[in-house]
């Protein structure tokens, strides 16, 4: 038998041709040869693993062919896996060949094979000598061989579970402390299996567990895999666990944002309860209490928002996002609540203490009050002459945005001649148009103030028809481009919805103006935010709520 154990890096051939000779080492022969090998295997399949375990699983294969027929054998070796860290330097090599979303059938059937040597390999132990005697011991214990495999697998889950608690509760004490290559080690040997419902207590306990460096100790293949699985409701786990993944890696809290939006996009969602539903059960707005994470994913719907150009589906989003926000943070418990500017660190705080009110939380009666309030607070800041930078203007004007019912309130007091009409005017021109380069905020407050006075000469006219809104609409159209299409198709829609005599016409006008100015999201935006308001506030205007139903069935067929 030769013994000449010097041996070339990553010689396939000779560690193969080693394996094939060995077998399971049932001869005193092969199994000294293998005893002589054993430190030169271990240092092979260690650096075997730091040359796969960035290539993925297809790049592997095709650049060691040879490594799936090597590692099969060497699994079977009772020698090989007792030795030192040579197991578990196999499952690490394993792992690194299991494809996480498989697109063929050679990958689906690579990946059963490697779960069956992980769970040889988890199933194995230093006094096991034969298969034999191992299928009599589980028989004798009156399990099947599944059943033994899936006790097993329980109890290694439990073993490490304690482990790495009572190690957490012992952090100060060195000798007892488990080291942060053991935890890596942990981690990424649970990157196959993650999706194994009795994984699931080490995947909670490892996603809660902090070590005493200040990096990172969980691999990021095991966070990514995970992220990936509960976004895809592979697995299911608690939502501490979960804002703890989000906090720990950033890529993983990205991803889940992106996936929302995406997730938003790609289904027509006829209500803001719908809208609701979806965003919540993300968990998003649950893990922003934490005010980093809130950060964030702000941050992303900002980029989302400016990047489409500041399309209405995007800021009904956001503005759905931040409510939920309020609600979990509200329903925090106030010793661990952070404070307000803690989310909104560079806003002035009136103005976000303003904001954040709920409008249910007021009586309506108050609501008009509030209103100029915040158009005093806003426009005290922007005609501040620190504010000259449009990246300061544009947070103004996103942090107005991300509270966008407030405007509905503003207009529709405005419109039922409730409040007082300049200070609202003001608040909706500078929505519209934050820049005041040129006088633009100055014109459209001047057109939006003429669309005001000829709304209300009709307001309280029961019988309207088209050619009465005319001069509205044709300053919609852009006869008269002094104001902004979009504020006046707010005031006009707003008008139809609450004046007398607007029911009877609003279906035909809409209409008009939506084919006209091309603004059909933004009205059809309008319309739901104004149905879920109305259906939460208790308001008994039931002529209102059915013509906004009305709209709302005809417009899902339209935009």
């Amino acid at each position: 038998m030769a013994q000449d154990t010097t041996v070339p890096k990553l010689n396939f051939e000779y560690w193969l041709d080693k394996a094939i000779e060995w077998g399971q080492a049932t001869t005193l022969e092969s199994q000294k040869d293998v005893c002589l090998h054993l430190p030169q295997l271990q240092e092979f399949l260690h650096q075997l693993y730091e040359t796969i375990k960035h290539l993925g699983p297809t790049v592997a294969i095709q650049q060691f062919p040879l490594i799936g027929q090597l590692l099969g054998r060497l699994c079977w070796n009772p020698f090989v896996i007792g030795y030192d860290e040579s197991q578990k330097t196999l499952m690490w090599c394993l792992c690194c060949l299991y494809s996480s979303e498989p697109q063929n059938a050679v990958e689906l059937k690579a990946n059963s094979w490697i779960r069956s040597l992980l769970c040889h390999l988890l199933s194995s132990s230093k006094w096991e000598s034969n298969e034999a005697e191992t299928s009599t011991f589980i028989s004798a214990l009156g399990y099947t061989s599944a059943d033994y495999y899936c006790h097993l697998v329980k109890n290694m889950v439990v073993s490490l579970v304690t482990e790495l608690r009572e190690n957490q509760c012992n952090g100060l004490n060195i000798q007892e402390s488990i080291s942060a290559s053991r935890v890596n080690a942990i981690s990424i040997f649970c990157v196959p299996l993650i999706t194994l419902p009795d994984l699931t207590p080490l995947l909670e306990t490892l996603l809660l567990y902090h070590g005493g460096s200040s990096k990172e100790i969980l691999s990021s293949e095991f966070l990514e895999a995970v992220n990936e699985a509960f976004l895809k409701k592979k697995i299911s786990l608690p939502e501490s666990t979960v804002f703890s993944l989000w906090l720990r890696h950033l890529p993983s809290l990205e991803k889940a944002t992106l996936h929302l939006l995406d997730q938003l996009f790609s289904i027509h969602l006829n209500s803001l309860e719908e809208v609701a539903r979806v965003i919540k059960d993300s968990l998003l707005p649950q893990a922003a209490s934490h005010p980093a994470i809130f950060r964030i994913v702000n941050e992303i719907f900002k980029n989302a928002l400016v990047e489409t150009d500041g399309t209405p589906e995007v800021m009904t989003i956001i503005q759905v996002f931040i409510r939920l926000f309020l609600q979990a943070y509200q329903n925090e418990n106030k010793q661990y609540k952070f404070p307000l500017k803690a989310y909104f660190p560079y806003h002035h705080q009136p103005l976000v203490r303003s904001l954040v009110r709920h409008p249910f939380e007021l009586p309506t009666t108050y609501w008009s009050q509030h209103v100029k309030r915040i158009s005093d607070i806003l426009k005290a800041i922007v005609e501040d002459t620190n504010v000259s930078s449009l990246t300061d203007l544009f947070e103004i004007w996103f942090l107005v945005a991300c509270f966008r019912e407030w405007l509905d309130i503003a207009t529709e007091q405005l419109l039922k001649a409730a409040v007082e009409p300049d200070p609202v005017l003001w608040l909706l021109a500078f929505y519209y148009c934050p820049r005041n380069e040129n006088q633009q905020r100055t014109q459209t407050m001047v057109g939006a103030q003429a669309v005001y006075n000829h709304l209300m000469t009709l307001f309280s006219c029961r019988d309207l028809s088209l050619e009465d809104l005319e001069a509205a609409v044709h300053r919609v159209t852009g006869v008269e481009q002094c104001c902004n299409q979009q504020l006046t198709t707010h005031l006009l829609t707003n008008f139809l919805l609450f004046s007398s005599g607007g029911h009877k016409i609003a279906q035909e006008c809409i209409y008009h103006i939506t084919e006209v100015t091309d603004t059909s999201k933004e009205v059809y935006s309008l319309l739901i935010r104004t149905a879920y308001r109305f259906n939460h506030s208790g308001e008994e205007n039931q002529r209102t709520v059915k013509l906004m139903n009305e709209l709302l069935q005809k417009f899902t067929l339209k935009v």
